[in-house]
């Protein structure tokens, strides 16, 4: 019989130490802390360039064989937020010459991205309707996806390190756009 009484001491012990543990853990739904629930975004406050693009820092990409456009990010203009958006300047040239500058936006854990505004008479404008948009990976002016594919974003976290997407925006590590090239590597032009 003292075996059993040994033994209930013990079961007895070891449930007070579990019931311990467990109290000490907290209940994340009481707390807050939840860390099944699902992450709400909340935008940080966005301001707008106070200067055009620099001419002498605009990088271009590759976005595709179907568009007629020319890209370039002003690399001076790259912000990666705490807020998981990436925000920087575009500037889009179509065939004859004219130029937009355009101050947008990348999140990469929802794959969207956000117009906040246009450079007109060389002034910023907010765009009052701005809102975000899915990326779209499928059309030919598919800019936003070959910057967030190929230097924005690592699949769906936001790359931390300026240098990080300034290397993989130089046009021989670019992938956002990989040119086609045939079976010996070289890219057709």
């Amino acid at each position: 019989m003292n075996s059993h009484l040994h033994q209930f001491r013990r079961y007895t012990i070891c449930a007070a130490m579990t019931g311990m543990l467990f109290a000490c853990a907290g209940d994340p739904i009481e707390s807050g802390l939840d860390p099944f629930a699902p992450m709400v975004f909340k935008e940080g406050t966005t301001t707008m360039p106070l200067n055009p693009p620099n001419p002498s820092k605009l990088l271009p990409f590759y976005v595709s064989q179907h568009t007629v456009f020319k890209f370039a990010i002003d690399t001076d203009s790259i912000l990666i937020g705490a807020d998981g958006v990436t925000r920087y300047i575009v500037v889009l040239t179509s065939p004859n010459g004219s130029q937009q500058a355009q101050y947008e936006g990348i999140r990469c854990d929802s794959f969207q991205w956000r117009l906040y505004g246009t450079l007109e008479n060389s002034a910023w404008r907010e765009n009052p309707l701005s809102t975000w948009k899915t990326i779209q990976s499928n059309v030919p002016n598919r800019y936003q996806a070959s910057l967030a594919q190929g230097a924005i974003c690592n699949f769906d976290t936001q790359v931390k390190d300026v240098n990080t997407i300034l290397k993989s925006l130089n046009p021989n590590a670019f992938t956002g756009g990989s040119q086609p090239s045939n079976s010996f590597g070289i890219i057709a032009n």
